[in-house]
């Protein structure tokens, strides 16, 4: 990409931990509590019985498929997912919730493999292992050298972002948050004296609040990403409150709000040359052959390439490559599949002023409903 871009491919939920574990070279524990499941290669044997024999172990690239190749030609200068799974042996599962998500620390290679640049740590699974799976989260994700944002063993960790340093001398800052609405219990969030995640509420004053924040912080130069996990697991409707929050970010200085907790993609809005991603949808994750939702086609997944100007942070362009997960690895969406995606999208993304199309080679583009500006 040309000096004056900076693309960054923003992904949404990686969850790495439980069938998924299981299929990798040194699978952990696989004790669950769930009310239906109590063994988490259950959750191998569901993608077998939806997609056909999966090999094991497999290696560590297995999970991500063909989002590897499309990335490594994309050549993004920085690189976001949401991890939304602890990586820790502990066997202390916090008590009150109905899943929990973990990966053996020794499968870490698996997720190194998408070369991530920032993983977001804001969200309702951080924690499913309590304060002790958070510090051994911490500490692996830091001995494998990779940044972490919204987490933290207080306050001050969990609300300092990730900073990539990019090669022209720019910085991409990297912020993660958290908000109830996605199932954040309000006991998680960091304090001075108990870690925890940045947890957030969707208002105008909170925005404020992260302005002040932001200011300290930022240098001339530098791209502002807010990565957000909030709203419902299913639906497209985005909430008032939602678009209000990432509207008043942007005009705090924001430059791409990077929305995920929904299990589907949701819609995107471009807001004074602005991106905003409502919901990025799962990336990889376990739920291969799931049934009770299968209207919002949650196996299709998207890779979300941003490109945006490097000294101003506007928007350039946005393309999306569709993917299927099948087999508990990612490949490449049919046409059909991608057409059927491309429909709801730009049925979706109209009211918000942007529509999508369809690109050469399978991808997707955002693309204004009309030449003026939305405000």
């Amino acid at each position: 990409m040309h000096e004056d871009v900076v693309t960054l491919f923003l992904g949404g939920d990686v969850m790495l931990g439980r069938g998924v574990d299981q299929i990798l070279p040194h699978p952990g524990d696989p004790a669950l509590r769930e009310t239906y499941i109590h063994d988490a290669r259950a959750y191998v044997d569901l993608a077998e019985a939806a997609s056909g024999p999966i090999p094991r172990p497999v290696g560590f690239r297995w999970p991500w498929g063909e989002a590897l190749p499309v990335l490594d030609d994309a050549a993004p200068d920085v690189r976001v997912v949401n991890l939304e799974t602890t990586v820790t042996g502990d066997g202390d599962f916090v008590p009150g919730k109905q899943v929990h998500y973990r990966m053996s620390p020794a499968n870490l290679p698996c997720l190194a493999a998408a070369r991530p640049d920032v993983c977001a740590l804001a969200n309702n699974h951080v924690l499913d292992f309590g304060p002790r799976g958070l510090d051994d989260t911490l500490g692996a994700l830091a001995e494998a050298g990779l940044r972490t944002a919204g987490a933290g063993r207080d306050e001050v960790g969990a609300r300092r972002p990730a900073i990539v340093p990019l090669g022209t001398g720019g910085r991409v800052l990297v912020f993660s948050l958290g908000m109830p609405s996605s199932g954040i219990p309000e006991s998680w969030a960091a304090t001075g004296q108990r870690s925890g995640v940045d947890v957030a509420e969707p208002s105008v004053a909170a925005a404020s609040a992260f302005a002040d924040r932001l200011r300290q912080v930022r240098r001339p130069g530098d791209i502002a990403v807010v990565s957000v996990h909030w709203g419902p697991n299913w639906g497209y409707d985005v909430s008032r409150s939602e678009v209000r929050f990432a509207h008043a970010l942007l005009d705090a200085g924001v430059d791409v709000v990077h929305g995920h907790s929904s299990h589907h993609p949701r819609p995107l809005e471009v807001y004074r040359d602005r991106l905003v991603l409502y919901g990025c949808g799962d990336l990889v994750d376990d739920y291969e052959g799931i049934g009770g939702y299968e209207s919002f086609r949650d196996d299709l997944r998207m890779l979300y390439l941003v490109s945006v100007e490097a000294d101003t942070g506007r928007l350039v362009d946005t393309r999306m490559v569709p993917l299927q997960a099948r087999r508990m690895r990612l490949e490449h969406a049919s046409p059909e599949d991608t057409e059927w995606l491309c429909a709801v999208l730009d049925r979706h993304c109209r009211s918000f002023g942007t529509r999508v199309d369809g690109a050469p080679g399978g991808r997707l583009v955002l693309r204004p409903l009309h030449t003026g500006r939305r405000t």
